[in-house]
C-alpha cells in the first residue's frame, strides 16, 4: 500500500507560486467587475419597488374615484392615514405596509415623502412627479 501511494505522488510537483498568483489575480479581476454590478442591481430593485408602490397607490385612488363617482380627489394616502373620512386606502392590499405618505391632488400623486413613516425602506430616495422615486 505504501508503495502505491509513493508511486501515485511521484513526479507531481503541485502548483507553482506564479500559477497561484495568476489564479488569485483572475479572481480579483472577476470580483472587481461583479461586485459593482451587483450593488447597482440591488439599488435598482429598491427604486423599482418604490415606483411599483406609487403605481399601486395611484391605481387605488383612481378606483376609489370611480367607485364613488368623484371627478377629483385631494388628500393623503399612507400608512395609517384617513383622508377626511374617505378611505382611498381600502383599495390597497396592505395600506399599513406603505413606505411613504402620498399627497393626492386632483386624483394624481403630487408629492410623496417618507417623513413621519417609521422605518421606511425608501428613506434614501426622493420622489418627483416627472421621475417618480429616484436617487437624489
Amino acid at each position: 500500500m505504501k508503495m502505491f501511494l509513493k508511486s501515485f505522488r511521484y513526479g507531481q510537483k503541485g502548483f507553482t507560486l506564479v500559477e497561484l498568483l495568476i489564479v488569485v489575480a483572475i479572481l480579483g479581476i472577476l470580483a472587481a467587475i461583479a461586485i459593482p454590478s451587483l450593488v447597482k442591481f440591488i439599488g435598482t430593485g429598491a427604486i423599482e419597488a418604490a415606483n411599483t408602490e406609487a403605481d399601486s397607490v395611484q391605481t387605488s385612488v383612481i378606483a376609489y374615484m370611480v367607485d364613488n363617482s368623484l371627478t377629483g380627489f385631494d388628500g393623503i394616502v399612507g400608512p395609517g392615514t384617513d383622508v377626511e373620512g374617505d378611505k382611498a386606502e381600502e383599495f390597497l392590499v396592505n395600506p399599513g405596509g406603505l413606505q411613504a405618505n402620498y399627497t393626492i391632488v386632483d386624483g394624481r400623486i403630487d408629492e410623496a415623502t417618507t417623513e413621519g413613516v417609521t422605518d421606511s425602506k425608501w428613506g434614501d430616495l426622493v420622489y418627483t412627479v416627472a421621475l417618480g422615486w429616484h436617487q437624489p
